[in-house]
Formats: structure tokens, sequence, C-alpha cells
């Protein structure tokens, strides 16, 4: 069973990095992108049975800081 987790920082909070490649998209003549966030993807094999709860709690414990990131889940 795979898990593939999104995590991105929560609106409000500042994306220096996301900042920096709106800035660079600028400079090679990508004129159109307003803005942009970066965030991670985390990929997980887990053993079959593995619930949904289960990786949403290594989020929580782990994976996400959740004071400033969200996170969503895709099981495969």
């Amino acid at each position: 069973m795979k898990a593939r987790v999104h995590v991105m920082l929560k609106n409000g909070v500042l994306d220096p990095q996301g900042a920096a490649v709106r800035h660079a998209l600028g400079t090679l003549g990508f004129d159109g992108v307003n803005d942009v966030r970066q965030g991670k993807v985390i990929e997980l094999d887990l053993a079959d049975g593995t619930s949904e709860a289960t990786v949403a709690e290594m989020c929580e414990k782990l994976l996400a800081n959740t004071v400033i990131e969200s996170y969503t889940i895709e099981i495969a």
C-alpha cells in the first residue's frame, strides 16, 4: 500500500522559497505567475491494512508542522 502526503505552508505564512521561485520565473520571462507556494511531497510504502488515520497521526506527530503547515493524504 502506498500513501502520498502533500505538505504546504498555511495561507498567511510567508513562503520565501516560493517568492524566490516566482522571482526566478519572472527573470526567465514567465510574467504571468502571480504567486508561488512551495511545499513537499512525502511518499510512504506502507504495510497492507495501514489506515488513513494512522498516516494522519504520522503527519500530526512528525511529517508536518501543523502550526504553520497543512497536509493532504492520498492512499493508493
